[in-house]
């Protein structure tokens, strides 16, 4: 990783707010300093932006967020809290292999009531913003990476460690990230104050529709799932699960996300949205059950659709379940 530039306590933004006045008093002005950094560089460069309060520390620092470059010199204000005390901000470059960064926006999550081939339990619609960008993996975990790491194989079909990791469960899904984290962080290959962990619900189907609401996949709402087959393995064009990154990724640079395996995320259990606008959901704080998502090998052309969803008992297992990671800021 590369550092690029090192702004010290440098307050960049007074935002003034005229109050109102009430009876003859005048307006006042109030006034609050926040921090950030300069940064320069190609557009389109991802940077992990770190902080410390103590330069003395080298292991001090910490991954606030990632931030993509929209030009070539960016202003980017650490929106988290007024400037306190003393705060040091540095970016680095971040590129880790084989993952896709997926930034900030807000979408539509769930399916409209009036969309083929719904279930209940897709609804009612929500408006969701994702605040931070983060990278996620363009390809589920596959048999080869999880043997390197973890040091078996629990998959009903092997023979190419280029398939999809399955029957694992949620518990050895996010066992997975922290062993992954934990070695990563160690080599120097992750930020700081960053984590590999599962995606939440609405990170994935965030994702999954790559800008796009409203419409049954990515590429279009395909009434008679004509064009499902460039797209994704399922029950029509598969008998177990197929090496990834054979099918066409969406415009996000993402594999296998409508087929192949379903993916297990972090939230508890597949109840009703609660509907409205919300910013980064974390799905239920308390359930019996984990989410996965996207269709499988084994699932039906209307199971691959980005709005449908699935879920399991932690310790589950199934031979049409995988999980791939995404690349967080801690915070």
């Amino acid at each position: 990783m590369k550092k690029i530039e090192l702004l010290l306590r440098l307050g960049i933004l007074i935002s003034l707010i005229a109050a109102k006045s009430v009876s003859a008093q005048p307006a006042s002005l109030a006034g609050q300093l926040y921090m950030g950094l300069s940064i320069t560089g190609a557009v389109g460069t991802v940077y992990a932006i770190q902080s410390t309060t103590n330069l003395a520390q080298t292991n001090g620092w910490t991954c606030l967020t990632f931030v993509q470059l929209p030009a070539t010199n960016y202003l980017w204000i650490d929106p988290s809290a007024p400037a306190t005390g003393q705060r040091f901000y540095r970016a680095v470059t971040s590129a880790p292999a084989n993952m896709a960064f997926i930034p900030p926006g807000t979408f539509r999550m769930g399916s409209p009531s009036n969309e083929v081939d719904r279930s209940i339990n897709e609804g009612p619609q929500m408006a969701v913003t994702i605040s931070r960008g983060f990278w996620m993996g363009i390809y589920p975990v596959t048999q080869g990476q999880y043997q390197a790491l973890i040091g078996s194989n629990p998959s009903t079909f092997t023979g190419n460690p280029n398939l999809p990791v399955e029957t694992v469960s949620w518990n050895d899904s996010t066992n997975y990230c922290a062993m992954l984290t934990q070695q990563a962080l160690a080599a120097g290959q992750i930020p700081a104050g960053s984590q590999y962990r599962l995606p939440t619900e609405a990170e994935w189907e965030y994702a999954c529709r790559a800008w796009t609401s409203d419409r049954r996949f990515h590429y279009g709402d395909d009434l008679g799932y004509t064009n499902l087959t460039n797209y994704a393995w399922y029950n029509a064009n598969a008998a177990s699960t197929q090496p990834v990154g054979q099918k066409l990724p969406n415009p996000w640079g993402l594999y296998d996300m409508n087929g192949n395996v379903q993916q297990w995320c972090q939230d508890y259990g597949v109840a009703p949205y609660p509907g409205g606008s919300v910013t980064d959901p974390q799905g239920p704080s308390t359930g019996t059950d984990r989410v996965y998502r996207g269709g499988s090998w084994f699932a039906a052309a209307s199971a691959c659709r980005s709005a449908a969803r699935a879920g399991s008992y932690p310790t589950g297992v199934g031979f049409s379940v995988g999980f791939r990671v995404v690349l967080a800021a801690d915070q």
